[in-house]
């Protein structure tokens, strides 16, 4: 073993030791266990530390991890680029729709209790959401205006359609037609709110679609965060410290922030064109303590370490390290692809759940439905998902594998890396 490789194993295994002894995940006997090349895993190293002194992105957080054994943890570049604070290992993420599969989970405990019924009407938990209407743009052929013409849904909206994104509920910013603009003007994101004011105000708005007749990315992650709330009789929030995120050793996941935990944020850099940092919640807000708008969509923060705990308990099959949150037949229900052939489905890029790119969705995430047709590599059977901050994660049973990347930055701005992060990885995978 040459100078080079022996320093880099060392290094990882220091990494590894400080990871596991924090954060007790399983301990490999020896890091070569994980069948990784070092040389090839240090291009990791190369590529984001040269993305991170070109500008393209402050910092990052980088974990990856197989059959049980930490492959790779490194911190690069800066935490805040601004006020040179470099990045640590333990950085704080908003982890934006990364915060789905968490809510997904949470559905999924309650459903093995009896205490939810995934083909149940959304209406039976919240009675609001009974009548509903579709919204169906139709033009006046006397005045040529268009305006929105509301029809009864030809079938119930279920907790199945929630979870799958074939609910009819979208979000506003990611369409033009009325019923997108009538999302904007309704304000669903208002942090004064709370989750049973959102789910009344939600169930005035017409849908975009039909339920169960298109796949469109929403907002029914956050319904799905109310209807825990419902069911369970206790606050969202509380659920999923309760239920996951405590059990589970990920104390560093939360909605909100402490004043403790406030310097470890990590945040967006200023954009040279605008001279200013992108929109996202500031340190101020996070840490005023507990929000009326707890939002299962999209409010979590986390750790790269957190949530790598979080990835192996469903990669365990509901399990870690004695604690189990789901059954392994219900990972593998929620890893299965739950879209109808030829429904009409659309997405960005890599993240398209679509035949096109082998992709579909389960119930929380994108899962991969072949092996080809997709450019990135990975297994069929690989779930995965990622959030507007750049914050992203794969699951793939097949190799025995997860990954998570942890960066703040625009979504727009993040596929490059998502997509380089994947390559890299399985690059590196030589045995």
């Amino acid at each position: 073993m040459n100078l080079k490789r022996t320093l880099l194993a060392i290094y990882v295994l220091a990494c590894w030791t400080g990871y596991i002894s924090s954060q007790s995940l399983p301990k490999a006997k020896q890091r070569e266990d994980a069948g990784f090349s070092p040389e090839r895993l240090d291009r990791l190293n190369k590529f984001f530390q040269g993305e991170i002194d070109k500008g393209g992105i402050p910092g990052a957080v980088l974990l990856v991890t197989r059959e049980n054994k930490l492959a790779y943890l490194q911190a690069l570049g800066y935490q805040d680029r601004e006020k040179h604070l470099a990045m640590k290992t333990d950085a704080i993420f908003r982890i934006a729709s990364m915060t789905k599969p968490v809510t997904s989970v949470a559905v999924m405990m309650l459903a093995e209790e009896g205490k939810i019924d995934l083909l149940a009407p959304v209406s039976q938990y919240l009675p609001e959401f009974k009548d509903v209407k579709v919204g169906v743009e139709k033009t006046d052929p006397n005045t040529g205006k268009t305006a929105i013409s509301l029809e009864d849904a030809q079938q119930a909206m279920t907790v199945q359609d929630l979870l799958r994104h074939t609910s009819g509920l979208v979000y506003g910013p990611f369409g033009n037609t009325l019923v997108h603009q009538a999302y904007n003007k309704a304000n669903l994101f208002d942090n004064s709110q709370t989750l049973a004011e959102f789910a009344t105000k939600l169930s005035k708005l017409p849908l975009a679609h039909q339920p169960g007749k298109v796949w469109e990315y929403g907002m029914s992650t956050d319904v799905l965060g109310r209807i825990v709330e419902v069911v369970s009789g206790i606050p969202f929030d509380r659920f999923v410290e309760e239920r996951i995120t405590k059990p589970l050793g990920m104390h560093d996941t939360a909605f909100y922030l402490t004043a403790a935990e406030a310097p470890r944020l990590a945040e967006l850099q200023v954009d040279p064109s605008t001279g200013k940092r992108p929109g996202a919640n500031s340190a101020e807000n996070l840490t005023k303590g507990k929000q009326k708008w707890i939002s299962g969509g999209g409010g979590l923060l986390s750790t790269a370490s957190d949530y790598a705990r979080f990835c192996q308990m469903l990669l365990n099959g509901g399990e870690l390290n004695g604690v189990r949150l789901l059954s392994p037949q219900t990972i593998l229900l929620m890893s299965s692809d739950h879209l109808p052939p030829g429904i009409l489905r659309s997405g960005y890029e890599d993240m398209a759940p679509t035949p096109e790119m082998g992709q579909s969705f389960g119930l929380g995430f994108a899962v991969r439905t072949d092996g080809g047709r997709n450019p990135l590599p990975g297994s069929a059977g690989t779930y995965y998902w990622a959030g507007a901050y750049g914050t992203y994660f794969w699951i793939d049973p097949q190799t025995k594998m997860f990954a998570v990347m942890m960066v703040q930055m625009p979504f727009p701005q993040s596929g490059y890396y998502r997509r380089a992060f994947r390559e890299l990885v399985y690059g590196a995978l030589v045995h």
